[in-house]
């Protein structure tokens, strides 16, 4: 393996385990927040605060973020606002708690959107340097992260019981931000040079959020975006309350989020990889399938407490499901809107975070099976839109060969667009350069 590999790789690990670090502190801090901190309701209040910080950041500060400070530095400084949020744990009270939750929701949107940003530029600079395609890299990469990340749902819920002497003396969520900061490579510098040397219009950076809602793809991915908000909340809230604890008791909680992180965290990387084989089409649907089956297996279900290993399937069959929702989605917004990732990412996690707060809203005020209705209706108007925008990506591809149903699927139309004489000229060209180039890193990596 040459350098290259090894340098691309690092960079995909390191923002794994930095985001691994910090939300193993986070998540065990978050899910007994309102256990922690319930006097006058103050935990509860504290992630509301953040949920509505994070929206409000996603609508105008990621795309200003990453394209002044870049991917690297927009991860670091907004994992430090995560850390102020766990240092207000150490004396909690409305003074301390409800300025770092507001401070840790508007680091929460500039943070993922750099992330996925980050690992859309590693996959594509990966691609083109190898003469890989780029989709299936992007996809491999997301899986890798999810792989890692998802496994602090193990590692947090683990750690929940001991958060005292965890958060005080072990210092995991700074042990993040300096993995970060110290050993994740600067890729965007040059786009941050241009950027920074033209006259911009910081109110368009401000509001780019807002003007990618032009592109009728991204109006079309909303509701399968908030879906992914909504089963989240649902497993977390109405799935852990209304199933598991009013049958066999809080205490298994804990074991069933951690059978869904686990099953989550190893189907990412499955799935990350088997999209080069299937395309995301077929991955798409298979999570519809599983949900709707999972749904509707819950809406009919009545819980006792001698059918103890039914309660911790669903969990697992809901993280193969959201597998599917995390790394394809993520890398369906860098594959769609890889020009304009910045103000897409935003929208991700806006989106995402709108459906994960309504369902949060509801919570406290609907039956379980009017939940349930609810998300089957979501799920299957956002497969519907979803299934739009593959429609107008194959129409823009222009191709008038006719392709098999397995050719569609694979995206393998997509190779055969229709090109003029000079633009296969200089495809060839190209072509031509990147042999070249790779044949010398063959050869400096032989001496």
């Amino acid at each position: 393996m040459n350098w290259k590999v090894e340098r691309t790789t690092k960079n995909v690990l390191v923002v794994s385990f930095g985001f691994l670090l910090l939300f193993t502190a986070f998540g065990g801090l978050q899910s007994i927040q309102s256990s922690l901190n319930s006097d006058q309701g103050l935990g509860l209040a504290s992630l509301s605060v953040i949920y509505a910080a994070l929206i409000l950041s996603s609508m105008f500060l990621p795309p200003l973020m990453i394209k002044y400070l870049g991917c690297k530095w927009t991860i670091v400084i907004s994992m430090c606002c995560y850390v102020a949020f766990s240092i207000g744990n150490f004396y909690p009270s409305w003074y301390t708690l409800i300025p770092t939750a507001i401070i840790l929701g508007t680091g929460g949107a500039p943070l993922w959107s750099a992330k996925c940003a980050y690992l859309t530029i590693c996959g594509y600079q990966y691609a083109k340097k190898f003469n890989k395609i780029g989709e299936n890299i992007v996809n491999h990469y997301f899986g890798i992260f999810f792989l890692v990340f998802q496994s602090s749902a193990v590692w947090g819920n683990l750690l929940s019981s001991l958060i005292f002497q965890y958060s005080s003396r072990k210092g995991v969520g700074v042990g993040g931000v300096l993995l970060v900061a110290f050993f994740l490579d600067q890729l965007d510098k040059k786009e941050i040079e241009d950027f920074k040397g033209k006259d911009v219009n910081i109110w368009a950076v401000l509001v780019a959020t807002f003007t990618h809602l032009r592109d009728k793809r991204q109006c079309l991915l909303i509701v399968m975006t908030m879906y992914s908000g909504f089963e989240q909340g649902f497993l977390a809230g109405d799935y852990t309350k209304a199933y598991v604890t009013c049958t066999i008791g809080i205490q298994f909680v804990g074991y069933v989020m951690i059978c869904f992180g686990a099953s989550n965290s190893i189907f990412s990387v499955i799935f990350g990889k088997l999209s080069k084989y299937t395309g995301r089409i077929p991955l798409f649907a298979f999570a519809t399938i599983t949900n709707l089956a999972s749904i509707i297996s819950l809406f009919l279900w009545n819980p006792r407490p001698e059918q103890m290993p039914v309660f911790f399937v669903f969990p697992c069959l809901w993280g193969i499901a959201d597998a599917v929702w995390q790394t394809q989605t993520n890398a369906l917004y860098g594959v769609l809107f890889l020009s304009h990732k910045e103000a897409a990412f935003a929208n991700y996690r806006l989106w995402e975070s709108v459906g994960f707060v309504t369902a949060f809203a509801y919570a406290n005020f609907l039956c379980i099976k009017v939940k349930l209705i609810i998300l089957v209706i979501v799920l299957f108007l956002g497969m519907i839109m979803y299934g739009i925008v593959e429609y107008i990506e194959f129409v823009q591809c222009g191709s008038e060969t006719p392709h098999t149903v397995s050719q569609i699927l694979r995206g393998e139309h997509l190779k055969t667009k229709k090109q003029k004489p000079a633009e296969l000229e200089e495809e060839a060209k190209e072509e031509t350069e990147t042999t070249d180039v790779k044949s010398v890193d063959e050869n400096d990596a032989e001496t």
